[in-house]
């Protein structure tokens, strides 16, 4: 059993203004943090999202290198957005940008002045390109241009002889402009010339008030696959138990902890996810009974953009019962969304929560962190922080919340992920 401490939940409460996307760049008006339910709404269009772009191929390249570039990664909830960010230097000279990191995702993007569409509102400044020195926009029919279709799953335009990009997203937020390339700072010592990236001038969506995101994924438009030469596509990352706590993403093979233990990548669900095989759970130290057959009839992937884990119908309701069970001495909290098993703790200072693990291939048990067992939305609304997906034949996702405090390491090009403890707090 793991002691919940409940003033971990009086420190989630205490975030009240917070940022949150706008439709227009205009003003910098403060609204509140997106509310429980719309992070799960939004996680859910995710899934969806996910799910529909699984069938795609997959590419490899290996490449081994000792450099390495590591870089702060905070809660992104102090700009209203759900994920993880990173601050990230753009154009000579640099300006700097947060961008939201995601290993769902291909192309790297940010907004673009001018905002001939429409730009979200944005805490940094948006970036302009004519002030930099290095910025080139790319032009059709070029190798780059054309690999867009399967970075974006959209065709490139053209304007006059501009390569022309479009992204949208499962929630429908979706990014709009000149494909480019400049000069990419990641650290004081580590810089990218001739990174490609997008450059939107039309923009809108739910991304709170970060400045775009960067593609952690495989296609080979990606940042890993881009700087696979110099970082020998492997890269890190640990995401932070609370929204003050400090991770870090880590390009390279530099700061990998001895305890890490690595399970291979599973068969490949297109281009862009990263796969694993996911054989069983446990729940207060005793395995769950699920049949194997659950979790290899659609796969499993791993993804920092989603929030919340998704399970087979079958394997979520194996551990939510089990679960349930060992919790029953405390008393129930009122469903939201898509979590069903909550828990009232307002009139506890502590209390005893069962551990949970996963069991991956090669029968590796990983140890999930307390802070990604319960989701909290109140004192009197904690809930168990797993969902079931709607059909047995969608990918199970291992999300964000689940990822916590683990040192989580993508070796791309030995075709391996590993999973470390106490990676940061």
């Amino acid at each position: 059993m793991i002691i919940f401490l409940i003033n971990e939940i009086s420190f989630a409460l205490k975030k009240k203004k917070k940022i949150h996307g706008a439709c227009h760049k205009s003003t910098q008006t403060i609204k509140e943090s997106p509310s429980a339910s719309q992070i799960l709404a939004q996680d859910e269009s995710r899934v969806r999202s996910i799910n529909s772009r699984a069938a795609f191929d997959a590419t490899k390249d290996a490449f081994r290198s000792s450099k390495a570039a590591s870089i702060p990664a905070k809660s992104g909830s102090s700009l209203g957005a759900g994920n993880y960010i990173v601050t990230v230097g753009l154009g000579s000279p640099k300006k700097e940008l947060n961008l939201i990191f995601d290993t769902g995702s291909d192309l790297t993007w940010t907004q673009c002045e001018p905002c001939v569409g429409s730009c979200y509102n944005q805490a940094d400044p948006i970036f302009n390109p004519s002030l930099s020195t290095a910025y080139a926009n790319v032009s059709c029919h070029t190798p780059y241009c054309n690999q867009l279709s399967s970075a974006t799953g959209n065709s490139p335009g053209c304007r006059g002889s501009t390569c022309i990009y479009a992204i949208q997203y499962g929630d429908q937020s979706f990014s709009i402009g000149y494909f480019a390339k400049d000069t990419l700072t990641l650290s004081p010592t580590e810089v990218i010339n001739n990174f490609y990236f997008g450059c939107g001038e039309n923009n809108q969506g739910l991304f709170g008030q970060t400045a775009g995101l960067i593609g952690l994924a495989r296609d080979k438009l990606s940042i890993v696959s881009q700087t696979s030469a110099k970082y020998g596509q492997v890269f890190s990352y640990c995401l932070p138990s609370r929204s003050s706590g400090a991770g870090y993403l880590t390009f390279g093979k530099s700061g990998l902890s001895k305890a890490i233990q690595y399970i291979p990548f599973g068969n490949s669900k297109g281009t862009t996810f990263y796969s694993i095989d996911i054989l069983g759970l446990y729940v207060g130290g005793r395995r769950v009974s699920i049949s194997p057959t659950v979790f290899s009839t659609a796969g499993s992937i791993i993804d920092s953009g989603t929030v919340i884990t998704r399970l087979p119908p079958a394997a979520y309701t194996a551990l939510r019962d089990t679960f349930r069970k060992l919790m029953s001495s405390y008393p129930v909290g009122k469903p939201i969304s898509i979590l069903d098993t909550c828990y009232d703790f307002s009139k506890y200072t502590t209390v005893k929560i069962p551990t949970i693990s996963f069991l991956f291939s090669g029968n590796k048990k990983v140890n999930i962190d307390s802070s990604g067992i319960l989701y909290v939305v109140s004192a009197s609304q904690t809930c168990l922080a797993f969902a079931p997906n709607s059909d047995p034949s969608d990918l199970a996702i291992f999300g964000n919340v689940q990822q916590k405090t683990l040192q989580v390491v993508y070796d791309v090009g030995a075709g391996k992920l590993g999973f470390g403890p106490q990676g940061c707090a």
